[in-house]
């Protein structure tokens, strides 16, 4: 593994990389609240085939962490993963995006078809099925309720109090974080507390313009998404754990009509952190997808 300081944008950025440097480039991309070492297990598992390039994302870990939020929209975000992948070479690469980093996956697969060989997300959603869950005040308008605290103002803050307890409870509310390991717990809050990376984080979620009804209320008045911009014309692979809270599997329903080329595997005793808990599987599903 390799540790890179670039920069972007006139702005600074960091990744991490593992293989040969001629090998096809598998970018990966993380997603809340991560870093680029949470791709440690996969990337281990496919650097005999890819050079796999995991950045911080912008907010995160090394990389430029901003305070104003709208230096988080998706635009600019994407942007970011743009300018990496013309710094790395250019062409076109295999995606691969969790949580977040599926958002940013998708937008860059349907913006820059050109740049994206394939698209793989692994417990992650596209934005229009995910907002009409969100927006409909059933179980998934229940679920993202955190959203809501989170963009509160100040929510950096109670985050971080007490040794990172609060963002501790996120991470593993109803959910399995038993590949928590005492030095990877370490590694996070190392990354956690560097100045300014707490605030970055939690204005991903201020800068979605995707909104949250509350349980039993739907929202019946939200503008329409760009159906047309956000579809997916690359081969894509979708991993699912089963067992994720935070995203429930309704998200999944009419994903095929914004992927024209969709395989979804299911995993059972998985959930959200299926890549660190099913790590042996998951690149064994996308070895065998890419054939």
């Amino acid at each position: 593994m390799q540790s890179h300081h670039i920069t972007l944008n006139d702005q600074p950025f960091h990744y991490l990389e593992w293989g040969a440097k001629d090998a096809p480039i598998m970018l990966m991309l993380h997603g809340f609240p991560e870093y680029s070492g949470a791709w440690v297990e996969l990337a281990e598992r496919l650097s005999d085939r890819f050079r796999c390039i995991a950045p911080d994302q912008r907010g995160y870990g090394q990389s430029w962490a901003p305070s104003h939020v709208a230096d988080y929209a998706t635009g600019k975000l994407v942007g970011d993963m743009v300018a990496l992948i013309d710094h790395l070479g250019g062409g076109s690469v295999t995606v691969v995006g969790h949580d977040w980093g599926a958002s940013v996956a998708y937008v860059l697969a349907a913006r820059q078809p050109e740049q994206v060989s394939r698209l793989i997300i692994l417990n992650g959603v596209h934005p229009v099925p995910f907002q009409r869950e969100m927006a409909a005040g059933g179980a998934q308008s229940d679920a993202s309720q955190y959203i809501l605290w989170l963009r509160r103002e100040g929510s950096e803050g109670l985050l971080a109090k007490d040794d990172f307890a609060k963002l501790m409870d996120l991470f593993s509310a109803k959910m399995d974080l038993s590949w928590m390991t005492p030095a990877k717990l370490t590694a996070y809050k190392t990354e956690w507390a560097r100045p300014g990376r707490m605030r970055g984080m939690v204005n991903w979620y201020r800068a979605s313009p995707l909104q949250v009804a509350p349980p039993g209320q739907p929202l019946t008045d939200l503008p329409a998404l760009p159906r047309d911009a956000l579809h997916v014309p690359q081969p894509h692979l979708l991993v699912w754990g089963t067992g994720d809270t935070a995203l429930l599997t309704q998200c999944l329903d009419g994903l095929e009509d914004h992927a024209s080329d969709l395989t979804i595997h299911r995993i059972n005793g998985a959930d959200h952190w299926i890549c660190h808990q099913k790590p042996d599987e998951v690149a064994a599903i996308i070895r065998d997808w890419i054939g």
